[in-house]
């Protein structure tokens, strides 16, 4: 059969296609334009895609051959699902290999922020260190404070259990009680406004949608304490930009420190010039040992799919059962 890759991953995930199917990769280092994945697509039956592809059902619908996609990222707000669901195309994602990875981000962040690293490294550069100084730099300390988790599945979870050495009470808000973090920790299930209130450090771990869009305005902000820092490594659209750009001119909170970004690759300019802001860009995952699994999985992910099989990480499972039942039918 014949794929298509729509940007370069590890080569462990490509050889592997390689040796069932022809394979077509996106030979620059670029997001394809949407026209440009559907040219691609023409009879193709099946599609490695990463999470800055755009696959709505406009893509999904002009690819007649079409059988599997497999999403290189663990988020699939990108994809169409429910599009694909119609059209029978199973949909997978690539959970579990990136949680520690991720998770030790947003504490490089968390760190980076509190004890201004980055304001640090760009002083030091500049030839503006004169020696020891009292008031240099005054961050605040992390050990013993109270650690908010917003969203306690994988990566959150992998986040609140490397809080353990730091001595901290931590708190959580998800749908579900996670039992494992309140045994391990002693950690509380809460409300979000009470996270946010008592909060020294609050890490977002959700994934996007309706409910969660925003979710960080400027009202929850106001909510904080103003020597909270805030760390995001899920999915931009979660926090509004504007609202944060505010409460860290205007000191509502202490410090932010960013992997993902609203409208990303665009990034909003008064952002940037914040020194209150730690920025990276979405790399919560770039480790040599996971990006290469990750490519491994989505391989195999694919390769399922196109065998007919149930892909071990699909999202819409419901996709054989319709076509089991239409089999009978």
């Amino acid at each position: 059969m014949n794929i298509f890759v729509t940007r370069k991953i590890p080569e462990p995930g490509l050889n592997l296609l390689r040796k069932h199917h022809k394979i077509r990769i996106n030979p620059e280092n670029r997001v394809l334009a949407k026209q440009e994945i559907i040219d691609n697509l023409a009879k193709k039956e099946g599609l490695l895609c990463l999470l800055t592809d755009k696959i709505d059902k406009d893509v999904i619908s002009s690819a007649p051959d079409l059988k599997m996609i497999a999403n290189y990222a663990v988020g699939y707000d990108n994809i169409d699902v429910s599009a694909a669901t119609e059209r029978g195309i199973p949909v997978s994602n690539t959970p579990g290999v990136l949680t520690d990875s991720t998770a030790e981000m947003a504490w490089a962040l968390l760190f980076s922020a509190t004890r201004r690293i980055v304001e640090g490294d760009n002083l030091t550069r500049e030839g503006k260190f004169y020696g020891w100084d009292p008031n240099l730099l005054l961050g605040h300390d992390v050990t013993g404070k109270t650690l908010g988790v917003v969203g306690a599945g994988r990566i959150g979870t992998a986040f609140a259990l490397k809080s353990k050495g730091f001595d901290m009470k931590v708190l959580y808000y998800d749908e579900h009680r996670n039992e494992h973090l309140e045994k391990k920790l002693g950690a509380k299930k809460v409300a979000l406004e009470e996270i946010l209130k008592i909060s020294d450090f609050i890490s977002i771990h959700l994934s996007l949608n309706e409910s969660t869009r925003h979710l960080i305005g400027e009202k929850e902000f106001k909510i904080m304490k103003d020597t909270a820092v805030l760390i995001n490594t899920s999915r931009g659209p979660v926090i509004d930009e504007k609202s944060l750009v505010k409460a860290l001119k205007e000191k509502w909170i202490f410090a932010a420190g960013l992997d993902v970004y609203e409208n990303e690759p665009l990034i909003n300019k008064k952002l940037i010039k914040l020194k209150n802001l730690v920025l990276q860009p979405h790399a919560a995952s770039a480790t040599f040992n996971t990006r290469t699994k990750m490519a491994i999985m989505a391989a195999e992910n694919l390769l399922a799919g196109l065998r007919g099989e149930i892909p071990p990480n699909c999202v819409n499972p419901e996709v054989f059962d319709n076509k089991t039942k239409n089999h009978k039918n």
